[in-house]
């Protein structure tokens, strides 16, 4: 009865839903600094100090969490593919972390201060209304990566399922070539979608030990697999005296692309970290996300050249994709590494999306629609859009159209990152309002919500890189000149343009009426005698005065 009973409010919920967009509201939620007008989601708001459990030891394991992928396994060796040397892979993979690096911490001190998330923490310099830009471009980045991560996936699943069942690799195809994909393939993707469905629902920090796991797995896996292949080609090959194919300046630049695409990878990370460290107990630990990622994708990226140098000794070609490598292993011993290989990455790839998709783009949803969407339905709607709405079996087809897509996205969030960075480190001098983050019609409304400034930065930023972007995916457009070669370091132009504009223009036009004395904190802590503790009345009411928190808070610090 309890199941029926179950299954019928279900039915009437989409029966409810299917003729009425009013079925689809949320119930309001209050919020402690929103005014009472304002529709709001309780995770947009300011981080209890209950919840700021994070430590340097957490950053790390989340990097372990996030950084294990296949992405990360098959980027250096597109590197090598393209015709450069190994020295050079590891040379432009190692320097784009150390890139991206920098933007990542400067924005992941925000958040460590302020313990607000990336959607608000974006309408200081953006505005209000502004802010919203920069959440659709981290929303849509995030879809990207959860698209080819989980078809990515698919793969891994398909090595797990082949060394048991060898037939399955022999299902015949019905699907023409012009869609990019086979009926195996689309059946290894509906599988590995819908295992993966019900763990992307589960929230991040009830997944702790899984994270764990998936670390000590990959680990193990990439480890493995480097020592497997030397061992059974019995050297590491010759990719060590490896000779570059390319020469001269077209050498240089083409070192200068592949460091870009490295930064690209995590140029959405860089500009989202707030949602992350605003969960920091201190305002220090995050900094050393600046060793953690450079020094874990740099193992990442040797344990896969060396076992995609070995596998050309004993397969005759550079075998870039970790699954396609496993999918050669055959007899007992083979398959059976091939099934452990294919669960590691299957396991990494779910760890991914969860930690670092899916979960950011239905905070995304939720702060642009927090009347329709909470973090469960923004997740169901992100896996679904970014499981097969963005067909990533057309994106993932060869090395060169990897590292475009990987640059693609580095161009839009480069002046997003910039603007978020040098508005709180130069221009605000880390000086926020954090209640006034929350007022529509407060500080930080600028112009109609629109800061010109930081509409003038994108422009600036992103407009030149434009023309490369649309000759890196059709060489038709035929470009030549310096333009070509702007494309070719994509991300530090519009991370340093984007940074010098903006300050620029603050200081020639000064916001003054966004600038205050000192820091206001979204930490409000009115005396115990009054019985109200953080925004919340001794009835259980919610106190949303924005005027009396700010008074507060600078009665506090007097």
């Amino acid at each position: 009865m309890t199941v029926r009973n179950r299954f019928d409010r279900i039915r009437a919920d989409i029966k409810a839903k299917a003729t009425s967009r009013a079925a689809w509201v949320l119930p309001k939620e209050s919020s402690s600094f929103a005014p009472p007008d304002t529709w709001t989601n309780k995770d947009n708001d300011v981080t209890p100090p209950s919840r700021r459990t994070w430590t340097a030891l957490t950053i790390l394991s989340y990097w372990f969490s996030d950084a294990l992928n296949m992405q990360r396994w098959e980027a250096p060796a597109s590197v090598i593919i393209l015709g450069l040397t190994w020295r050079e892979a590891i040379l432009s993979q190692t320097l784009g972390m150390i890139i991206v690096s920098v933007p990542m911490v400067f924005n992941g001190a925000i958040g460590a201060n302020l313990h607000v998330p990336y959607p608000v923490a974006a309408r200081s310099g953006f505005g209000f209304q502004f802010a919203k830009f920069a959440v659709i471009v981290r929303f849509v980045t995030a879809l990207f990566w959860h698209s080819i991560q989980t078809y990515s996936g698919s793969f891994a699943l398909t090595n797990c399922i082949s060394a048991i069942w060898p037939s399955y690799l022999d299902i015949p195809n019905h699907i023409p070539k012009s869609i990019g994909i086979t009926t195996q393939q689309m059946v290894s993707h509906l599988l590995f979608w819908s295992i993966q469905f019900p763990i992307l629902m589960v929230p991040p920090h009830k997944l702790r030990w899984f994270f764990i796991f998936k670390a000590v797995v990959v680990i193990a896996s990439s480890i493995g697999v480097a020592a497997g292949m030397v061992k059974y080609a019995s050297s590491s090959g010759d990719i060590w005296s490896q000779e570059p194919r390319v020469h001269g300046s077209q050498r240089a630049w083409l070192i200068m692309t592949c460091m870009m695409s490295s930064a690209g990878g995590w140029a959405t990370m860089a500009t989202n970290i707030p949602d992350f460290t605003r969960y920091m107990r201190g305002t220090k630990g995050q900094y050393w996300q600046a060793l953690f990622l450079p020094v874990i994708c740099t193992f990442l990226a040797v344990m896969s050249i060396v076992a995609t140098s070995a596998g050309k000794v004993i397969y005759g070609q550079y075998i870039w994709d970790p699954t396609a490598l496993a999918a050669k292993w055959t007899g007992s011993k083979g398959r059976t590494a091939r099934f452990f290989v294919g669960f590691s990455w299957a396991v990494a790839q779910i760890g991914t999306n969860v930690g670092a998709n899916v979960v950011t783009a239905a905070n995304d949803l939720t702060s642009l629609c927090p009347k329709y969407f909470n973090i469960r339905r923004g997740s169901i709607i992100v896996t679904i859009i970014g499981g097969w709405v963005m067909v990533p079996w057309k994106i993932i087809n060869s090395a060169q159209s990897l590292l475009t897509f990987m640059s693609g996205l580095a161009i839009f969030l480069a002046p997003v990152a910039a603007v978020l960075a040098a508005d709180y480190w130069l221009v605000k001098r880390r000086k926020i309002d954090v209640p006034g983050l929350y007022d529509p019609h407060g500080r930080y409304e600028y112009w109609h919500g629109v800061n010109w400034r930081a509409v003038v930065t994108v422009a600036v930023s992103l407009g030149p890189n434009l023309p490369g972007l649309a000759n890196s995916v059709s060489h038709s457009v035929g470009l030549t000149g310096g333009i070509v070669h702007l494309w070719d370091v994509n991300y530090l132009y519009g991370l340093f343009v984007g940074a010098f504009v903006y300050v620029s223009l603050s200081l020639i036009f000064p916001p003054k009426g966004t600038f205050v004395q000192e820091l206001i904190s979204g930490d409000v802590t009115v005396d115990a005698e009054s019985d109200i503790i953080d925004g919340v009345g001794g009835d259980g009411s919610v106190d949303t005065s924005l005027e009396e928190k700010r008074l507060a808070v600078v009665g506090e610090k007097s």
